[in-house]
């Protein structure tokens, strides 16, 4: 995966009322992202990740406060004890691995090559030297650049952003020639920028994302996301989940999700919750 510097702490008043004395994690995140993480018109912070922790919290017992980190602070910010958890579609590496221990995957993806739509360009020509390629900093899209392209004497310029969506505003302003990043942000994209932006090429990468905590898992965090995610598959959750924040709109899905969240945060019934996201989705599609 894939960042945007400025602590934006997700109050527990405004996001829903915790047991006092509850145990309670730290959620780091780069809300920058969608459909994974991101901030609505409203200035609430929703995304298939952020609703999976809040979900996972509920039934497991204990509460959350997300934060909004910079991308690659999120590891760092882990390591040192700051953040508990790291939800903010991470692609399990083996480098990452050596310093925070994950959950198990939750999502499969690949890369893509994002253009203009009048460019011209195709999964060749986007790519050769000369051209400027932009990816946000400490991603898998801005390692597979460096390794593949870079490192193999293909002379393009890699152009590093704090987040996603500012590679993006410079490439629909002409001042890249493409984006790498992984496939559903970039169907967002283009989704979002309608007959500006173009899909030309998938990398299969074949990235794999998981949940993070620190090294050796001090406070016995992933057992209770495991059981959390689970859960949420026996039940049908996850699937409602992945059908309202894939493949819509990203103003249906904030409509739906403020139609929906007290369900979440108020009456505490996760299944019940993703079962009306799905279904206020659909309504608002057609």
């Amino acid at each position: 995966m894939r960042s945007k510097v400025g602590c934006i702490v997700l109050a527990a008043l405004a996001l829903g009322v915790f047991g006092i004395g509850a145990e309670k994690f730290i959620v780091g995140t780069d809300a920058t992202w969608p459909p994974f993480e991101w901030v609505s018109a409203k200035g609430h912070m929703l995304g298939f990740d952020l609703d999976v922790m809040r979900m996972i919290a509920i039934l497991e017992g204990y509460e959350i406060e997300i934060q909004n980190l910079a991308f690659d602070a999120i590891i760092p910010a882990v390591t040192l004890g700051k953040v508990d958890i790291g939800a903010s579609g991470f692609t399990i590496t083996e480098e990452r691995a050596q310093v925070v221990d994950f959950s198990s995957p939750y999502w499969t993806s690949d890369q893509t090559i994002l253009v203009r739509a009048d460019s011209g360009l195709n999964v060749i020509t986007a790519l050769m030297p000369g051209r400027k390629v932009g990816a946000q900093r400490g991603t898998t899209g801005a390692m597979w650049i460096e390794d593949n392209l870079i490192a193999k004497g293909v002379a393009v310029e890699l152009v590093l952003y704090e987040t996603y969506p500012e590679a993006i505003m410079d490439l629909l302003a002409g001042r890249l020639d493409a984006v790498i990043q992984d496939q559903a942000p970039s169907e967002q994209a283009v989704r979002q920028y309608a007959g500006q932006l173009l899909i030309v090429g998938i990398i299969k990468t074949y990235e794999e994302f998981g949940f993070l905590v620190a090294k050796g898992d001090p406070k016995g965090i992933l057992p209770r996301i495991e059981r959390g995610m689970k859960k949420l598959k026996e039940t049908g959750a996850w699937d409602n989940l992945v059908a309202a924040y894939f493949g819509n709109p990203l103003e249906i899905i904030e409509a739906a999700w403020e139609a929906c969240i007290d369900i979440l945060l108020v009456q505490k019934d996760p299944v019940a919750y993703a079962a009306c996201l799905a279904q206020k989705v659909q309504e608002l599609s057609k």
